[in-house]
């Protein structure tokens, strides 16, 4: 035992201090993913504004030098001295953590930033920060260095409120600061994220348009705009939905084929006891398509993770889709009662609700805890939708006959998937053939490379490092997931071996704790038939194995484009631009330079395929992220799936000309 250890080495933390010291227990990480928290934190609580009433209009603006700044027409954070600290609300609501209007249910009846430590980790996590609060004709400014005040809240001048306006570091419809000041109401907040606490700094503008399309959606009426001033010519984005989650729906099936035009839309309130008024909205369609749909959000929230509102939707349509089912024709074809899964077939779904306390499992809030609510959200959407389904007795025939379909098809699948058990019970190893493993047993520390074609297979397995990379090799193209059912899928020869190699089943079994790989690199060649294979081994990812790609197990092999031979050197090229720059060296003799064009992994030989592709001291590798569910969705379904139009819409607006090899 430690005889040194005393009160002396008991640390207090103050203040901000613990947001500084331990940021990942405020924000989640201080990867990409949390920088981006920052801005969302200072958005939600313009929402808030705006879900109370309040606020109608909301601007977001990356500036050059990481810069974000974020404006809102609400009500403004009140600057007046608090009565018990001595400082205005201002300083308290930016500086001290669980300070804010959203305890006591007065200011706010709901709010997606309950804790009230928001804003001020923002202002902890920032080397400096500062806000301007416009409110009855006056502006008040405080600025902050990494949480601390620099000074008190003060007024601002005419004449430096005029700077700024004219510098374009406040925007509003007049040009004067007088009548900027006069005609405005609401909060600016503007910060720099501090580069010793996180691993970037450089925003993402899409995945912050996506944030705040969401928003728009689920706010009807109100007008999020986001620029980007970092660019040469700015660019920008204004989301607003006058028809809210159901433009959400609407949106989301863009590019599908709809079983019923109509979206099924409902909305309802219960009073609870603990929770006071909690409010539903919630939007549904169904497509001919085989894959579900679901978002979920409480006071705006995207609740990925899911949670007792969701469970009580989700009973609930199974619940009145069976009940449906007994009076139907269809029920003679059925001999078992329908699943979640087979309701949920080509579902889309938008869930919102409104909970006055909610319980989330964490600050990043992904998933709700309340337990009564999963009672309130099952009874408003039974009675909501029988009351739709009474009046609309041909879509509730349409919907029947998919999950009925859906269901057989469910059965056969686990048929095939029994049958495939009981052949690799008999095979000792149970893995397929084409698959060379790996000696390692730590998934962690493995590596699996799909391979197209017998020739880069082979190249491959004498190339690789036997202890840690195994090789799976494919023939030809395979099945396109996004136009067909489970069943097809697990009985597919061309997706069996990966799906066993893999070894953590498919679908609704898939279970990332038994993968035997935690990288899956997905090695094509650098041409239309390697792309497009590439396409269809994500697509199937995606759709039946997603918790690979959301935790970071898949990657895209770089191979080179160019072998460039000069004076018995070699050099590689992995693009055109980096081939030029290789013949464009000073000193270098074109006569003597020899470029070879890959024409596919095939002609490389071993050494070459674990030097460029293979080695991870050497290679280039792409993680695959989904930054975006709702947009990666629209673009599978749009590329992927049955509806021709649109897929040669998005290929004349994104196409490029090129230049091929004759």
């Amino acid at each position: 035992m430690n005889s040194d250890y005393s009160a002396q080495n008991i640390q207090v933390l103050k203040g901000l201090e613990a947001v500084r010291k331990r940021p990942g227990m405020y924000i989640g990480t201080t990867g990409i993913d949390g920088l981006h928290h920052l801005v969302y934190e200072v958005v939600d609580n313009s929402v808030d504004e705006a879900m109370q009433g309040h606020c109608d209009e909301i601007l977001v603006v990356l500036e050059k030098d990481d810069i974000v700044r974020v404006e809102d027409n609400g009500r403004g954070i009140p600057v007046d001295i608090h009565p018990g600290e001595g400082v205005s609300a201002l300083e308290l609501v930016m500086t001290k953590l669980h300070a804010g209007g959203k305890f006591d249910k007065k200011s706010y009846k709901v709010s997606g930033g309950l804790h009230g430590v928001g804003v001020s980790v923002v202002n902890a996590l920032s080397i400096w920060c500062e806000a301007f609060i416009f409110t009855g004709g006056r502006v008040h400014t405080q600025r902050y260095k990494q949480g601390i005040a620099e000074g008190p809240t003060v007024e601002v001048d005419h004449a430096s409120l005029d700077t700024w306006v004219h510098s374009g570091l406040l925007t509003g419809s007049d040009t004067t600061a007088e009548n900027n000041t006069n005609n405005r109401q609401g909060t600016v907040i503007r910060f720099k994220a501090d580069p010793s606490i996180f691993e970037t700094c450089n925003y993402n503008y899409d995945m912050l348009s996506n944030r705040l399309r969401e928003l728009a959606f689920l706010n009807k009426g109100l007008k999020i705009t986001i620029r980007d001033e970092r660019l040469s010519v700015p660019k920008f984005h204004e989301f607003k939905f006058d028809g809210g989650v159901k433009s959400f729906v609407e949106y989301l099936n863009e590019n599908k084929t709809v079983l019923h035009k109509e979206v099924i839309y409902f909305d309802g309130s219960r009073e609870d006891p603990a929770q006071g008024s909690v409010e539903v909205e919630c939007a549904i369609q169904y497509n001919d398509g085989f894959n579900e749909i679901m978002y979920s959000f409480v006071n705006d929230i995207n609740t990925r993770e899911g949670g007792t509102h969701l469970v009580g939707f989700k009973s609930a349509l199974t619940r009145t889709l069976n009940e449906y089912l007994k009076k139907s024709k269809q029920a003679k074809k059925l001999e078992e009662a329908l699943t979640g899964d087979d309701v949920r077939e080509g579902l889309t779904a938008v869930l919102s609700v409104k909970v006055p306390n909610p319980q989330f499992e964490g600050q990043t809030k992904g998933k709700l805890g309340n337990s009564e609510v999963k009672g309130i959200i099952e009874s408003i959407a039974n009675e909501q939708m029988e009351l739709f389904f009474d009046l609309h007795p041909e879509v509730i025939n349409n919907i029947l006959e998919k999950s009925v379909l859906a269901a057989r098809a469910r059965i056969a699948a686990r048929q095939a998937r029994d049958a495939t058990r009981r052949k690799n019970a008999m095979d000792s190893a149970g893995l397929p053939g084409k698959l060379a493993d790996c000696s390692e047993k730590d998934p962690s520390l493995c590596e699996l490379f799909i391979v197209e074609g017998d020739s880069a297979g082979g190249s491959a397995k004498g190339g690789r490092d036997r202890r840690y990379q195994a090789i799976l090799s494919l023939f030809g193209k395979m099945l396109n997931v996004e136009k067909t059912r489970i069943e097809k899928v697990v009985t597919n020869e061309k997706l069996q071996p990966i799906i066993a190699s893999i070894g953590a089943g498919c679908g609704s079994e898939f279970d990332t704790a038994k993968i035997r790989y935690h990288k899956i690199i997905i090695m094509a060649d650098a041409d239309v038939d390697g792309s497009h294979i590439r396409t269809l081994l994500l697509t199937f990812f995606y759709r039946y194995m997603t918790e690979l790609i959301e935790q970071g197990h898949v990657f895209i092999a770089m191979p080179p484009l160019y072998k460039v031979n000069y004076e018995k050197k070699t050099f590689y090229a992995y693009d055109d631009a980096e081939k030029d720059r290789l013949l464009s060296e000073s000193g270098r003799d074109p006569e003597k330079v020899n470029v070879q064009r890959y024409k596919g992994l095939g002609e490389m030989n071993p050494d070459q395929l674990w030097e460029t592709t293979m080695d991870p001291s050497r290679r280039n590798i792409i993680q695959v992220h989904l930054d975006d569910a709702v947009e990666a969705e629209r673009i599978f379904s749009t590329l992927m799936g049955e509806n021709v139009a649109p897929r040669r819409e998005f290929i004349e607006e994104n196409a490029l000309l090129a230049t091929l090899d004759v």
